[in-house]
């Protein structure tokens, strides 16, 4: 196969036509011979515009770790992993991060990966337990690289860094510009990439502001909501009581949501991120955390239920609509006395919410099942396909999407197949086993 009919096929198993031109121009400098920083918006494709070029730098040869990436959260771990497996490379890949369980990732190290994707503290613990050996290591990434100075992950990232020995390629990826880059990087004359929103890659982004009468912006909310003919939305709030508060205001009133920060425990936000995903709930209430670094589908619609006192979050809210290819709308909901940021449009049309009652967003389509047993336990999508189907009933359109961690799975299903599902194979074993399957919580 050529290295064209290898691209052509991983674009395929990505589900990609064709590179946007960031992405174009990553595939020529970072296999080049000089360091690479490449900035681009959020939802630009950053992810793949730095894998695919890995891709031609790794050795099936090799027995060791080659190529090392660093990122500020677990979910942006995630995320990367999901689109290397998708590529189907066939190299090994494993992520190490903070709420994982340590032995689980010291057994994996065991038998090294071609890529291992981390966060500073957990890959900083298994560089001082010497889980893997440092030295094969010959290109380092360090993915939202702005975020991970924010979060202060300065320390962690110095001490794994100052470790690899025969380090031969850096890449930087941000979302911003003009951050300074520290010494410790160790950054030789880059190849700089940076780009625009519109540069990157067309997008079609409208914003509109809506007038909430009221200083508790709930109602106007609601009536948002009630006109975006059910579909998703991302909902952003400045402070994580406020993301409680108002998930819990939306449920008082019919609307499920779910609220996702970084107050809440690791477990329950991946849990959050996988009832959006699979559509289980319409949803989310975030913080800034929901700006950057999650997969999740594409947003036909982002709310600013707060407005973010700087420009970059606001960037970074935005981005998470209208991307690749698609559209997307951005609400504010602004009162009048609220102080309307320099960073705005000094006029944004504005978006007139229809006056009397109206009828709630229809509730989700699926509920998501919990399933004892994941990967660890050989248990894999394919089995719980056929599990539900054989001995629980389903047809093909009742089951979406599955996701199987270590040592659970999540599935979701239509809701109106659930009670009789669950009254199925409440006594059948899966491959000779007995797991407890439930509706997820």
């Amino acid at each position: 196969m050529t290295a064209t009919q290898q691209q052509d096929q991983l674009l395929n198993n990505l589900g990609i036509s064709a590179l946007n031109p960031m992405q174009e121009a990553a595939q020529t400098a970072i296999p080049g011979p000089t360091d690479t920083f490449l900035v681009a918006p959020t939802g630009s494709g950053k992810t793949v515009a730095f894998l695919l070029p890995l891709l031609q730098l790794l050795s099936p040869d090799s027995t060791t770790v080659q190529c090392l990436i660093l990122v500020p959260s677990r979910e942006l771990a995630i995320q990367i992993e999901q689109v290397w497996k998708k590529m189907a490379t066939g190299y090994k890949v494993n992520v190490c991060y903070g709420g994982h369980a340590v032995d689980t990732e010291i057994k994996n190290l065991s038998n090294p990966p071609a890529l291992l994707i981390g966060t500073p503290g957990r890959i900083a613990d298994h560089v001082n337990r010497r889980s893997f050996a440092l030295d094969g290591i010959h290109t380092l990434i360090l993915d939202e690289f702005d975020k991970s100075l924010t979060l202060g992950f300065q320390d962690d990232m110095a001490y794994i860094i100052d470790g690899l020995r025969n380090l031969r390629r850096r890449v930087l990826v941000s979302a911003t510009a003009g951050i300074r880059i520290p010494g410790f990087v160790g950054l030789q004359s880059p190849t700089t990439l940076t780009f625009t929103a519109d540069e990157a890659v067309p997008r079609s982004l409208t914003m509109a502001v809506v007038q909430a009468s009221e200083k508790d912006k709930i109602n106007s909310l609601v009536d948002l909501l009630c006109t975006l003919d059910s579909e998703p939305a991302l909902i952003f709030c400045n402070h994580r009581e406020a993301v409680d508060r108002t998930c819990a205001l939306l449920g008082e009133r019919g609307i499920y949501a779910r609220a996702y920060h970084g107050g809440m425990e690791q477990d329950d936000r991946e849990r959050a991120l996988i009832l959006f995903r699979n559509g289980s709930v319409r949803y989310l209430v975030t913080t800034d955390l929901g700006a950057r670094g999650l997969d999740i589908p594409e947003m036909k619609f982002v709310i600013h239920y707060h407005l973010p006192l700087k420009e970059p979050e606001f960037v970074h809210r935005n981005g998470r609509t209208a991307r690749m290819h698609a559209s997307g709308t951005v609400y504010l909901l602004l009162h009048p006395d609220e102080p309307y940021p320099d960073y705005l449009p000094d006029e944004l049309p504005e978006f007139k919410l229809p006056g009397g009652t109206l009828p709630l967003p229809a509730p989700p389509d699926f509920q998501t099942l919990y399933i004892s047993g994941g990967r660890k336990n050989k248990v894999n999508k394919v089995d719980i396909v056929g599990f539900f189907s054989q001995k629980g009933g389903l047809d093909k359109g009742d089951l979406g999407r599955i996701d199987v961690q270590d040592f659970m799975s999540f599935a979701a299903v239509k809701t109106s197949k659930v009670p009789a599902l669950l009254a199925r194979i409440g006594q059948e074993k899966m491959k000779g086993k007995k797991y407890k399957i439930e509706v997820a919580r």
